[in-house]
C-alpha cells in the first residue's frame, strides 16, 4: 500500500489516554438510572438491561483474566476516528490478556448476519492507526431488529467463541445494539453488547456522552474549506456563496462552522421551527442581509445552510406530509399525467395552504418533491438542493425589491454542498485521542462483564490525563417515538438547544457578522505543533462546558 508522507508520520502518533485507563482498572458503580422519558414502556421492553448504574473507571489492582474473543461492527455512515476506536479496543483486550482475539464483521451489521468476518491481527491494526475512514472492515446500513437476525448472528459468535460484541454507530445503530443486548441477555446466550457513540452530525449526545466522535474532525474540515471560500469571496467581491452542510436532523455542524468562520448568514433549523418561520420568512431574512450589505457597498457574502432545513420549516413539513399521503394513494393516476401538467394537477389536489406553498416553489424543487421518491414512497428531502432553492428565491425577491427601489446592489450566487468531504478525513488529535479512549473503555466494560452499555469518555476539554472513562446504560438515553407508523424505543436525538451557550453566543454576534466582513480562516487541521493549534476541541464543546 503506497502511503503519503503524512500517513507515514501519522502512523507513529500514540493517542493519549485518561490516567484511570493506564494500568489495571476497577469499575465503580454509581446510582441506578432511568430512561429520559416513557420510563414504564422502556422498562417493559428492556427488563434485563433497564435501570443499570452508571460506571466510572478508576485505577485498580492487577488481576489475571482469561483470554476473550471480541467482535466489532462499524455501522452506518463513516466518521473520522473509527479506526482508532478499533485500535483502542484491540490494545485494551490485549492488555488484559495477550491471547485475546478481535474479529471484524465485514460491511456493517450485515456481516454478522451473513457470517462475513475476518480476524484483526496486530499487523492489520497497525496499518490503520490514526487514519480516517471505515475501510479496515467497511460499514453498512443493515438494521439489526429481527430475532432471526439475532439468532443468525449468534450462530457465528458461538462458532468463533466470541463472548462480546462492540457496535460502533449513531443513535439508530446504538438503539439496535441495546435491543440485541436485551435479547441475548433474555436468551442467556452469554454474549455482551457494547455501543460506541459515532456520528459527524453531533446529535448523539447527552449529560454522559459529551460528543459523538467524528464531529470535531468533520467540522474542522468543513470550516477550513468555508474559510478558503470566504477568502475567495472577499478577494473577488462579486459573489454570494450559498453553502449547504451535512447534518440531516440537527444543525450542530452548521452552528459549529459558523462559530469557527463567522459567516455573514447562518440558518439554524431548530430556530426556524421554534419561530414557525415560513420558507418566505427565511428567504426574506437572507435577502435583507444581502440588501443591507449592498447598501454598504458589499455585493458579496457567505450563507451557511443545514442539510435538514426544509423538514424544519413547519409549512414545508405539512406540504411534504400531504404530498407523501396523496402520492402514496394516487401513484397510478399520477403516473399517467403528462409531465407538463403534473404541477397543475397536484396544485388542484392539495389543501389551500399547501397548494399556495407548492405554487411558490421554483420549478426544479417542485419536481424534486413529486418525482424522486424513496422505496417507501416518501420525498427524498436530502436530494433537494436547498442552497439553490434559497438563492433562486432570494434572487427573485431582490428583483422585486429592485423594481420597487428598495435594492440597488448586484446579486450573483455560487453553490456548494459539503458532506462526504468530511466523513473520512484523518482524525484530528482530539478525535484520535477520544476514539482510542472510547475503544479502550469498551474493552474495560467487557472485562467487567457489562452489557447494554455505551462507552463514555467525559471532561474532554481538560487534558487527556483528566478525562473520565466509564459506561452509560443505553436504556438511559431512550424514549418512545413514532417510526413507520408504530411506536418504537429509540435513543433521543439531541437537537441544537436555543437556550444553550453555543447558540446564544452565535445569536449575540450574527448581526455584526452580517454587516461587517469579519471572516475567520481556520486553515487545515494541524497534527504536529503547539497544543493550542493541534489539540483544541470544538467551540460547541468549550461553550457548553463554560470554557
Amino acid at each position: 500500500m503506497t502511503k503519503s508522507a503524512l500517513q507515514i508520520a501519522r502512523a507513529a502518533y500514540q493517542p493519549k489516554l485518561p490516567k484511570a485507563l493506564k494500568g489495571a482498572v476497577k469499575a465503580v458503580e454509581g446510582a441506578a438510572t432511568q430512561s429520559v422519558a416513557d420510563q414504564e414502556e422502556i422498562k417493559k421492553l428492556f427488563p434485563n438491561t433497564y435501570g443499570m448504574p452508571i460506571i466510572k473507571f478508576e485505577s485498580g489492582d492487577a488481576v489475571e483474566l482469561p483470554a476473550i474473543n471480541v467482535g466489532v461492527i462499524l455501522s452506518g455512515g463513516q466518521a473520522p476516528g473509527g479506526h482508532n476506536v478499533i485500535s483502542g479496543l484491540f490494545d485494551g483486550i490485549k492488555s488484559l490478556n495477550g491471547d485475546s482475539k478481535l474479529y471484524g464483521f465485514i460491511l456493517g451489521p450485515g456481516g454478522l448476519v451473513d457470517h462475513n468476518y475476518m480476524e484483526l491481527t496486530g499487523e492489520i491494526i497497525d496499518e490503520y492507526r490514526n487514519t480516517g475512514g471505515f475501510d479496515i472492515i467497511g460499514s453498512g446500513r443493515t438494521k439489526l431488529e429481527k430475532e432471526e437476525q439475532f439468532d443468525k448472528g449468534y450462530e457465528i459468535l458461538k462458532q468463533l467463541g466470541i463472548s462480546a460484541l462492540v457496535i460502533i454507530g449513531g443513535d439508530d445503530s446504538n438503539t439496535n445494539a441495546c435491543v440485541l443486548a436485551e435479547y441475548y441477555a433474555a436468551q442467556k446466550y452469554g454474549v455482551q453488547v457494547i455501543g460506541c457513540p459515532k456520528t459527524i452530525d453531533g446529535d448523539l449526545k447527552n449529560e454522559m456522552i459529551e460528543t459523538s466522535f467524528g464531529f470535531d474532525t468533520a467540522c474542522k474540515v468543513y470550516s477550513e474549506v468555508i474559510g478558503n471560500i470566504q477568502r475567495d469571496c472577499n478577494s473577488a467581491r462579486k459573489y454570494w456563496h450559498f453553502i449547504k452542510l451535512m447534518g440531516r436532523s440537527a444543525s450542530h455542524i452548521a452552528l459549529e462552522c459558523a462559530l469557527q468562520v463567522q459567516p455573514n448568514v447562518c440558518i439554524i433549523s431548530e430556530e426556524v421551527e421554534a419561530k414557525d418561520m415560513s420558507l418566505d420568512d427565511v428567504v426574506t431574512y437572507i435577502a435583507q442581509k444581502v440588501a443591507d450589505r449592498a447598501a454598504e457597498g458589499h455585493n458579496f457574502g457567505t450563507v451557511l445552510i443545514p442539510e435538514g432545513l426544509v423538514e424544519f420549516i413547519p409549512a414545508m413539513k405539512r406540504l411534504i406530509a400531504e404530498l407523501n399521503d396523496f402520492l402514496a394513494h394516487n401513484a397510478e393516476e399520477f403516473s399517467h399525467i403528462k409531465k407538463s401538467h403534473q404541477r397543475d394537477y397536484i396544485t388542484k389536489k392539495l389543501s389551500a395552504e399547501n397548494a399556495a406553498v407548492y405554487a411558490s416553489l421554483p420549478e426544479g424543487v417542485a419536481r424534486q418533491l413529486t418525482l424522486d421518491r424513496d422505496p417507501h414512497g416518501n420525498v427524498q428531502v436530502s436530494l433537494i438542493e436547498t442552497e439553490k432553492l434559497l438563492s433562486e428565491m432570494v434572487a427573485t425577491k431582490l428583483a422585486t425589491w429592485q423594481a420597487e427601489g428598495k435594492f440597488t446592489g448586484k446579486f450573483s450566487s455560487q453553490h456548494h454542498f459539503f458532506g462526504y468531504e468530511g466523513r473520512c478525513a484523518a482524525p484530528s488529535n482530539y478525535d484520535a485521542d477520544y476514539c482510542y479512549s472510547l475503544g479502550y473503555t469498551a474493552a474495560m466494560l467487557i472485562a467487567n462483564g457489562k452489557t447494554g452499555y455505551m462507552s463514555s469518555v467525559r471532561n474532554t476539554t481538560a487534558p487527556a490525563e483528566e478525562w473520565i472513562a466509564g459506561g452509560v446504560p443505553i436504556t438511559m438515553m431512550m424514549n418512545m417515538e413514532r417510526r413507520h407508523g408504530e411506536m418504537k424505543p429509540v435513543i433521543q436525538k439531541a437537537l441544537v438547544k436555543l437556550d444553550g451557550a453555543p447558540f446564544k453566543t452565535f445569536a449575540s454576534k450574527r448581526d455584526q457578522w452580517a454587516l461587517i466582513t469579519d471572516y475567520v480562516y481556520p486553515g487545515p487541521i494541524q497534527y504536529f505543533g503547539p497544543t493550542e493549534v493541534c489539540d483544541q476541541p470544538t467551540k460547541t464543546l468549550l461553550l457548553e462546558q463554560g470554557k
